[in-house]
């Protein structure tokens, strides 16, 4: 249960040694489909918090970010020419069949595995464009508010395996989320049993739904500050809980 707090933040934090310290906050909102990670990050623009709130989607669909490297639009655009999906760098960010008995040094497995590396390449970078630029807003004193996070997201599949084989690529991406990539200061987990999530947006199963659900769950321990709010009420309600959670860990982290 996250409390309501005081609304009073100190304005010139200072370091042990008397040095001004600009306030900063990153806060991650997570969570399975539908649990309301857009529409909740959106909202926090106009909410009564300590700074400005800037957000930035930190998610694999690349149709839904704004922010991209003018080389990714160029694929993007070239791959739309040619009537294919819109995902030129995310598609290839999948499980490792554990199962697949493919010969890993045949031509085809070859040549797949170098485009794979080729994809993983330009969208780690995009990872790092999107870090940047929060970087930048935290300098302003702003919060900045993921919506999704990458390192989050990705853990089970290139970080915490579970034994399922993985190439080259997979294994430095997940090293690269694991020990370079920045965490957030505080996560938030939405959350709701995955048959309500389901009945709000129905493109995935209940079981994977559900298994998502624990695998976030699971994050808690990897980050500084894991709060759990439960979105399954009134937005208002849910939205009131974020922002007190949002205020608690700012002052914690700048008085």
């Amino acid at each position: 249960m996250v409390t309501t707090l005081d609304h009073q933040v100190a304005s010139h934090p200072y370091d042990e040694r008397g040095s001004f310290v600009r306030p900063r906050l990153t806060v991650a909102l997570v969570g399975p489909d539908g649990a309301g990670k857009s529409t909740i990050s959106a909202r926090l623009a106009q909410a009564d918090l300590p700074r400005p709130v800037r957000t930035i989607y930190m998610g694999v669909n690349l149709e839904a970010s704004s922010l991209m490297l003018p080389t990714t639009r160029l694929l993007l655009a070239a791959k739309r020419a040619r009537g294919g999906r819109p995902d030129l760098v995310a598609s290839s960010l999948r499980d490792v069949d554990a199962d697949d008995q493919s010969d890993p040094t045949s031509r085809a497995s070859v040549g797949s595995a170098l485009k794979s590396s080729v994809r993983l390449g330009v969208w780690m970078l995009e990872e790092w464009l999107r870090q940047m630029v929060a970087f930048t807003h935290t300098l302003r004193g702003r919060i900045v508010v993921f919506d999704r996070h990458f390192f989050l997201d990705y853990y089970h599949a290139d970080v915490q395996h579970g034994g399922r084989r993985r190439g080259v690529a997979q294994r430095l991406h997940g090293w690269v989320l694991q020990h370079a990539y920045p965490k957030p200061d505080l996560v938030i987990m939405l959350d709701a049993p995955a048959e309500v999530l389901h009945a709000r947006k129905p493109e995935a199963t209940v079981a994977w739904l559900e298994m998502r659900r624990r695998q976030y769950l699971e994050l808690a321990p990897l980050v500084p500050e894991f709060v759990i709010v439960d979105v399954n009420r009134s937005l208002e309600a849910a939205m009131t809980d974020v922002v007190d959670a949002i205020r608690h860990a700012w002052k914690a982290k700048n008085t």
